[in-house]
């Protein structure tokens, strides 16, 4: 296959824990042709989407681990697939990168994750479809709601419905304490959406990662678990990373919302579980393919690879 994989500066990857550079190793070990572009690369152009796009060659050194070619126009349904692997921030220019996307996929092109999935799916807003698998939850700009919510629940956590990698979450305890500050700076006086969730014990033992791939629940996850002091487990946050075996919850919240994710065309999903709670539905990057595999053996990027072949109708 020629894959193309759409990704921020490769200049920028940390290859011993990059998931986007695990997936390009496990596609050139079986011969596939690797490209690379970013968002500012793509244009409609005579009503097709093309970009400059460079090949790519892995050279299996560390230090300076690609050689990429002069990037050249082409169009992305010259492609068997290309691959949406940019990081957040979801702004408007990864929303205008989607529509850019759709486009061409219209015109034949193979994208992966669905542009339209991935636009309608917001990390955190996206669980609300699946209420009886998260803990009581709350989205508003209301500030009369918001105190309601904390009287009830009593211990509380607040956070943007734009934030990655752990930014912008503050847990509110039963005293209360600068709830109204943090409401304030949350939902700019009341002018911005946020989240407001009951607290989970369980984010002591990790927020665990549960990949969903092909519609397929991965058998292993990574719990990124907080450390001194902080409610956060996101490894940006200074989370610990440890491997471990789905529990049978974890395993009945993947198989649930699996097989609809699947279906609306997101090939490859990063459910975030805390205790017995469905607490995001990443959809844009998700992470953690070589922590998984450093840790138990077990070969993500092998399994993405074999799912992105039948969904690009090579095998």
């Amino acid at each position: 296959m020629k894959i193309a994989f759409l990704a921020d500066p490769l200049s920028t990857f940390k290859i011993y824990k990059d998931t986007t550079y695990a997936m390009m190793v496990e596609a050139a070990r079986r011969g596939h042709e690797l490209y690379a572009f970013r968002h500012r690369d793509m244009a409609i152009e005579g009503g097709r989407v093309v970009a400059n796009i460079a090949r790519v060659h892995l050279t299996g050194n560390g230090d300076d681990w690609y050689q990429a070619e002069p990037a050249v126009a082409r169009a992305l349904t010259d492609f068997d697939a290309v691959l949406e692997r940019t990081d957040p921030p979801f702004d408007m220019e990864y929303i205008y990168a989607t529509y850019l996307l759709e486009v061409a996929q219209n015109h034949g092109a193979k994208v992966f994750n669905r542009p339209e999935a991935i636009r309608n799916h917001n990390e955190k807003l996206a669980i609300a479809q699946f209420p009886q698998l998260t803990a009581p939850t709350l989205v508003t700009t209301d500030n009369a709601r918001i105190r309601a919510f904390h009287r009830e629940h009593q211990d509380i956590i607040l956070k943007p419905l734009d934030g990655m990698g752990g930014a912008g979450i503050f847990r509110v305890r039963e005293d209360g304490m600068n709830l109204g500050s943090i409401i304030e700076s949350l939902s700019d006086n009341g002018r911005r959406t946020i989240m407001v969730q009951r607290y989970i014990p369980e984010i002591v033992d990790g927020d665990k990662r549960v990949l969903l791939i092909g519609g397929e629940v991965m058998p292993f996850g990574l719990s990124r678990i907080p450390q001194g002091g902080e409610v956060r487990g996101n490894l940006a946050a200074g989370g610990l990373g440890v491997a471990r075996a789905l529990t049978p919850r974890e395993r009945e919240i993947g198989e649930t919302v699996a097989p609809t994710l699947w279906q609306r065309g997101l090939l490859l999903v990063g459910l975030d579980v805390i205790g017995n709670y469905l607490t995001e539905i990443n959809v844009t990057s998700p992470t953690c393919f070589q922590e998984i595999e450093q840790q138990t053996g077990f070969s993500v990027a092998a399994k993405f690879i074999d799912a992105l072949e039948r969904a690009a109708g090579v095998v």
